[in-house]
């Protein structure tokens, strides 16, 4: 199972995990970004996430075939949201099984990395004192 996708729902952390697992498994990593009450020093209330959503699945699909070559796995599932999410709630969810802890948890962590580099997918920050802005992808500041 490998499945990338953007919704528009909460992310279902068990469902994403059962889809990964296998009696071959032993190691399943799992990353969850949740939106953070603040970001360079000011106070954030929520993050509105847009994309370019057929451009953004085809760059997540790539970067998931590119995690099966490097690491080996076979198993693997991506969902970022899109829309209006609020302090605490998980942006994005990915698991990672293998047969060894040591590729699931390289996997993951490339798998982010490079869907926080290269999918376009934006973010505008909601902060406290009512104003919004436009946060760079992957760096957590202000572009």
């Amino acid at each position: 199972m490998m499945r990338a996708s953007l919704v528009r729902r909460p992310i279902a952390v068990e469902a994403i995990v059962a889809e990964v697992a296998g009696e071959g498994n032993g190691a399943t990593a799992l990353f969850l970004g949740t939106v953070r009450s603040h970001n360079d020093g000011r106070d954030v209330t929520g993050i509105e996430y847009s994309a370019y959503d057929e451009m953004a699945e085809l760059e997540m699909d790539w970067i998931l075939r590119e995690a099966a070559e490097r690491f080996c796995i076979a198993q693997a599932v991506v969902e970022h949201r899109l829309g209006e999410l609020k302090v605490g709630d998980a942006s994005i969810g990915v698991a990672v099984a293998h047969a060894h802890r040591g590729e699931a948890i390289n996997a993951l962590r490339f798998i982010v990395d490079e869907i926080k580099r290269r999918a376009p997918i934006w973010k505008l920050e909601h902060y406290a004192d009512g104003t919004r802005e436009w946060v760079a992808a992957g760096t957590g500041t202000t572009p």
